[in-house]
Formats: C-alpha cells, sequence, structure tokens
C-alpha cells in the first residue's frame, strides 16, 4: 500500500449507494442479520491495489430490527459504544486474482482489540453516474470471529450449544466517487 499523498486520487464512500451487513448464527438453527447504518472510507490512489484504504464505522448506528437487542449489542457485553464509538479497518494489501476477484488483507479494530482480517473482494467496474461522478462498485465478504475482538457475551442452551455463534459473516456492498483534483 503506497503512502497517502495530496496527488494521489481520491475516493470516497457514497453513502446511499453502500451497506455494512453482518449475521450470526442463533439458537444453532437460523442466522439473525443486522447492519451499521453510518460509516465512512476512503480510498487514496488510481490503482485500487496499491492505494490507501481505510474505513470507520460508528458503532451506535448497529441495527438488527430490534431496539432491545440493538440496546444489547451497544452494551458491554458488546461493542461497549460509550467507551468504543468507533469500528475502524485498515488495509494493508488488496492482492488481485483475476480481473473481478481480489483479496483484501486488513487491520480491523473492534473495541480496542486489533486483528488482521481477510475479505473476499469483487470489483465491479468503474462507470459514471448521469450527474459525471465516476463511481468504483466492489462487494466484500469474509469471516470473524466475535470472540477475538473481546464480544464474549454468550448463553448455553438447555438442548446443548449456545445462543449466539462465535462466528460472524461480514458483508459489504460499496460505491466510491471519484473526488475532483
Amino acid at each position: 500500500m503506497e503512502t497517502a499523498t495530496a496527488t494521489k486520487t481520491k475516493w470516497t464512500i457514497d453513502p446511499t449507494h453502500s451497506e455494512i451487513l453482518f449475521k450470526v448464527k442463533h439458537l444453532m438453527i437460523t442466522n439473525v442479520k443486522g447492519e451499521f447504518r453510518k460509516f465512512n472510507a476512503e480510498v487514496l490512489g488510481e490503482d485500487f491495489t496499491k492505494a490507501s484504504i481505510t474505513a470507520m464505522i460508528d458503532a451506535s448506528s448497529v441495527f438488527t430490527n430490534d431496539e432491545t437487542r440493538d440496546g444489547h449489542l451497544k452494551s458491554a457485553d458488546f461493542f461497549e459504544v460509550e467507551k468504543y464509538p468507533s469500528i475502524t479497518f485498515k488495509g494493508t494489501s488488496l492482492k488481485k486474482i483475476d480481473e473481478e476477484r481480489h483479496e483484501l488483507k486488513g487491520i480491523l479494530t473492534i473495541k480496542g482489540v486489533s486483528k488482521e482480517v481477510t475479505m473476499a473482494v469483487d470489483f465491479g467496474g468503474i462507470n459514471k453516474d448521469p450527474w459525471g461522478n465516476t463511481k468504483a462498485g466492489f462487494s466484500l465478504s469474509g469471516k470473524i470471529n466475535r470472540k477475538d475482538f473481546g464480544l464474549n457475551w454468550n448463553a448455553a442452551l438447555e438442548t446443548g450449544g449456545v445462543l449466539v455463534s462465535d462466528e460472524v459473516t461480514v458483508s459489504a456492498e460499496v460505491q466510491f466517487v471519484k473526488q475532483s483534483a
């Protein structure tokens, strides 16, 4: 990844055409999904494989369509948003596998704990919208172990197993807007 300079191409997230989602196994039988509704990201560089990639998620923007569960996720049992308001990602490498597929590695920090993660990235391409803005689109997917980041809360089930799985599937659809120089 290159060091950012003022002469590099800058791409910023288009939040109205982007989403960050997660799924976790509940009761060992189904997946429950959620999303983060506030986030930003930036790519510095024309060649995405050499660019600086950063993202910040507002942890308090977690939404699962259940206010009680959202409140629990914001508590010290999970994200502890009062003490750790942001989840951050800093890309360390983007390796091209073929014209569409890439492998993104980076440092994910949740609740003050930083770990390297790997995400599969599909490059959707670059296009201009009807207003002349140049856009780049990506689909990301991967899995993390929530306990690696100190998100340890759980409850044992009478029938065996646990209420919430350790593995969390993460996915994102992101569109970036090229900024004018």
